[in-house]
């Protein structure tokens, strides 16, 4: 860091604590929001936190402000906020934003307009931010990472201050999701079901009057949820949702919706065009989708052995394993058309034999009584039409529409 002189660093200080005492006074949030920006690479925070280093009693020129009372418990400890940050400080750097932030809530409630919401959704974001960067330093150090805990007690603080009736409620969706993805990086989602219940359930919300960027985002995450409950159906409507409305500018988000979307869209029967994978660089979901195709259970579980770290870590592996009945379904077919090619009298006629024979290609050893009982399973989920000639040892398909169609319904329902 260059020289810097007392006088300048007086300069820097007023001048930022100027522009924040202005921003409040003409309710300015675009010049407000980037005054907030902690973790931003803003030259101007830069330089202001060199001038903290230098300007040791911050606190006095923070008193000289109008308005100082109800300013000061936002200001000084976000001052040193700023100041710990840069000097790579999270753990301290998080606590004092919680209070800043906290202050900075309570001017909010009493403020009548929501001309700060772009602000606060600066300080909504760079909380969880930091509270993330502070969880590593203190993990690292061998101390509790809790600040991500306490960003989360945070945000449902002002989840509940923009929950009432009025102009602020459309801020709530934003904050949402902001808690989810704290939910997410702590493990513990079923919080998220109330504030699932305040959105979906609440009459003073409208879905539809919030911002589209938010509204994507609270799909995805949702979406995700009803993966993990695998109720399949409604992941496939909030996800399909989040795609076709997300912008076409962000393609890593709509990767992301994709690596969820795609093991839901599997499990009802619908597979991927081979240029979509592709397109977004899922090459591991095209193996799955190979599998699937040529009714190869040994492919199938290749991918998932090669890929299981990923799939573990989406949270989508037990969604992908349950595709072995459709597997098994595609070997079945395939086994069905050659016959009717050679024989069409027969063709629904299958020896449980000839299963066992095909799997042992595949390199799968297989007894008969193993194979009867899987497509006991196939019959019983509607996979096959059909029943078992028990004696003979024989699937006696139906002459109709044998292997009926998902139709959108999930694997194992």
């Amino acid at each position: 860091m260059a020289y810097l002189s007392m006088g300048e660093a007086h300069r820097r200080i007023t001048d930022y604590l100027s522009r924040f005492s202005d921003a409040v006074s003409s309710q300015d949030a675009a010049v407000l929001s980037p005054l907030l920006a902690v973790s931003s690479n803003s030259a101007s925070l830069q330089s202001l936190a060199d001038a903290l280093n230098v300007f040791q009693d911050s606190n006095r020129l923070v008193g000289q402000l109008e308005r100082s009372s109800q300013l000061a418990e936002i200001v000084s400890p976000l001052l040193r906020c700023i100041q710990s940050y840069r000097l790579g400080r999270f753990a301290d750097a998080y606590v004092v934003l919680e209070k800043a932030a906290n202050a900075f809530l309570q001017e909010f409630r009493n403020w009548e307009t929501p001309w700060a919401m772009e602000a606060l959704y600066t300080l909504a974001l760079e909380i969880r931010l930091l509270a993330e960067k502070a969880d590593r330093e203190l993990a690292s150090s061998g101390k509790n990472p809790e600040k991500l805990q306490g960003a989360g007690s945070f945000l449902m603080r002002v989840f509940g201050a923009l929950a009432g009736k009025g102009p602020k409620r459309a801020g709530a969706l934003y904050v949402a999701c902001q808690l989810f993805k704290v939910y997410f990086k702590l493990g513990t989602v079923h919080l998220c079901r109330s504030v699932i219940r305040s959105i979906e359930t609440a009459r003073i919300f409208d879905f539809e009057e919030f911002p589209v960027k938010d509204k994507v985002t609270y799909m995805y995450y949702t979406g995700r949820l009803e993966v993990y409950n695998e109720n399949f159906l409604v992941a496939d409507q909030k996800l399909t949702y989040a795609l076709m409305h997300c912008s076409p500018r962000k393609e890593a988000n709509k990767r992301m919706i994709l690596k969820y979307l795609i093991p839901v869209k599997l499990s009802i029967g619908i597979l991927p065009k081979q240029w979509l994978i592709e397109k977004y660089n899922l090459i591991e979901y095209g193996e799955v989708v190979n599998a699937i195709k040529k009714g190869d259970l040994r492919l199938l579980r290749q991918a998932l052995r090669e890929h299981e770290d990923r799939f573990l870590r989406s949270g989508v592996y037990l969604v992908l394993e349950k595709l072995e009945l459709l597997v098994y379904q595609r070997l079945i077919k395939k086994i069905y058309v050659l016959q009717k090619q050679k024989d069409p009298s027969k063709a629904h006629q299958v020896k449980l034999e000839i299963i066992v024979k095909a799997l042992k290609w595949l390199e799968l050893d297989m007894d008969i009584d193993e194979v009867e009982c899987i497509v006991a399973i196939l019959i019983y989920k509607n996979l096959i039409k059909g029943y078992i000639a028990h004696k003979s040892k024989v699937v006696v398909l139906s002459k109709q529409d044998p292997f009926p169609k998902l139709n959108g319904k999930p694997i194992g329902s």
